[in-house]
């Protein structure tokens, strides 16, 4: 009896795990999710946004933001896709920040158009939002609306998914446009429970961008995630908690014709002499230098991806003919000023940082970069490394270039200015950014600029231009003293 009573268990067991794996695949998911009839989806959330590449050591995670509202709309018919956030940078034990400020990112993708829509940079207030052209974020902000359950499902099913029973659900894999993979796990319950997918980054190469999702419930009638924490690169850059959402209402995203009408952009590198030999390479938002050795280049800085690189180093060899470039001066680790290093290790240049970048840049670029090769995985060289913790000297015998760690600055734990004693020209970024003619101060100092005049004072450094990596031109040390408030004379005008 007891024999027939455990064949009749097992056989009961056996036949609803059978119904659970059964119940686990993608139809079923597509089913419970309605992904079917669902054409658009509308959620509103709050919670927390990170800000990617800016971690304050290469160590540790991206900075964190209150984000007080979160909403997403997004045409899975199109594709297309609307985000706007409403958020504010949140305090960090044992770091002096600049005063927060209210930000109001405006995002949008439509096919193979990426924009925003905000007031232009440096204009007065109340001056009327415009459309700006984003491609470079097209890629990321697609993941976005695939990186949704429903988005995630519909997807699978028009690109043939393969699906592998696996603990817990069944794994569903996919690639579209022929170049993304997409993998997500879809659970018991036949909720989507993760996505993942990647995307290339300048500086990471192939980015892991996952999306997991809990906690789903009943909103009027659409199953969806209360819960959802994306990562990227290995930390969060959202976790937010959803209020509400609406399927199926009208996601009508035209893309404007300044956007579509705009031409390719193109990498500007405009060429002023600081001082004899001394070259300031500016365009855009992020500058280097060029500084002429006796047998060399060394430049100083190079920012946001391989297009800036190869432009600057171009425009170096132009200017300094018949010379290579030796050496590249990195001020910090973040990613809009380190995303064009690999295309200078490529050019054959030793990397000069903090001594607390190497790792971190010796790890991310052994990474694959498959989905945007660049020049240094096609040349697979080994980069070449000069480090400091304190002070540190590149010289040619003749001129001396003077690198010095910006200690105690908030705003990164491995960071640098470079100073030139003989033409007496400091160049930096981000502890200091001089304002455009006409531009109206912060309401408050900025700590970071304030720790700089204090760096300048304790090195003893007879400044008289500073070349900042950003802005619109070179400025005196005066111009750093009056935007930190001092207007007595000091020791160096």
């Amino acid at each position: 009896m007891k024999k027939i009573f455990f064949a009749k268990t097992l056989l009961a067991a056996l036949t609803a795990a059978a119904i659970s794996a059964q119940a686990a695949t993608l139809q079923s998911a597509a089913d419970f999710l309605k992904a079917k009839d669902i054409k658009t989806i509308e959620f509103s959330a709050t919670g927390h946004w990170f800000q990617f590449g800016q971690a304050p050591a290469p160590t540790l995670a991206w900075p964190k933001f209150d984000v007080s509202s979160y909403n997403a709309s997004f045409n899975y018919e199109k594709p297309a896709g609307h985000v706007k956030i409403v958020r504010k940078q949140a305090l960090e034990a044992g770091r002096n920040r600049p005063a927060p400020v209210e930000q109001k990112p405006d995002q949008y993708v439509s096919g193979t158009y990426a924009w925003s829509v905000a007031a232009p940079a440096n204009s007065a207030p109340g001056t009327a939002a415009v459309p700006n052209s984003q491609p470079v974020a097209v890629e990321e902000r697609s993941a976005e609306i695939w990186s949704t359950p429903q988005g995630f499902v519909k997807a699978a099913l028009a690109n043939k998914a393969t699906e592998k029973a696996v603990k817990g659900g069944v794994e569903v894999s996919f690639k579209a446009d022929g170049k993304y993979s997409y993998v997500g796990l879809i659970n018991e319950k036949n909720q989507v429970e993760s996505v993942k997918t990647w995307i290339d980054n300048p500086v990471l190469g192939d980015t892991l961008y996952e999306t997991h999702f809990k906690d789903y419930q009943d909103f009027a009638g659409t199953q969806f995630p209360k819960h959802i924490v994306r990562k990227q690169g290995g930390y969060p850059v959202l976790d937010i908690n959803v209020s509400a959402v609406k399927a199926n209402a009208p996601v009508d995203i035209n893309v404007p014709f300044e956007v579509s009408g705009a031409k390719a952009p193109t990498v500007n590198v405009e060429v002023s002499t600081l001082a004899d030999g001394v070259y300031y390479l500016r365009g855009g938002s992020h500058h280097s230098l060029a500084i002429d050795q006796k047998d060399h280049i060394v430049i100083v800085e190079a920012p946001l991806n391989e297009e800036r690189s190869l432009a600057v180093i171009a425009k170096a060899k132009e200017t300094i003919p018949n010379k290579p470039i030796k050496y590249l001066i990195n001020t910090h680790a973040h990613f809009d000023h380190s995303g064009g290093l690999r295309t200078y290790v490529a050019e054959g240049a030793t990397i000069v940082t903090h001594q607390d970048n190497k790792p971190y840049y010796q790890k991310i670029w052994a990474e694959p970069h498959s989905i945007n090769p660049d020049r240094l995985a096609s040349s697979k060289k080994t980069a070449a490394f000069e480090t400091f913790k304190d002070k540190h000297v590149l010289t040619d015998g003749s001129r001396k270039i003077e690198i010095y760690p910006i200690a105690g600055n908030s705003h990164n734990d491995a960071f640098a200015l470079v100073y030139l004693p003989t033409e007496r020209i400091l160049s930096e970024a981000d502890a200091y950014t001089p304002l455009a003619p006409g531009a109206t101060p912060p309401a408050s100092v900025n700590p970071y600029s304030v720790n700089l005049y204090e760096n300048i004072q304790k090195l003893k450094l007879n400044v008289d231009q500073i070349a900042g990596l950003h802005g619109p031109s070179a400025v005196k040390l005066a111009d750093l003293k009056s935007f930190i408030g001092i207007k007595e004379v000091g020791v160096n005008k």
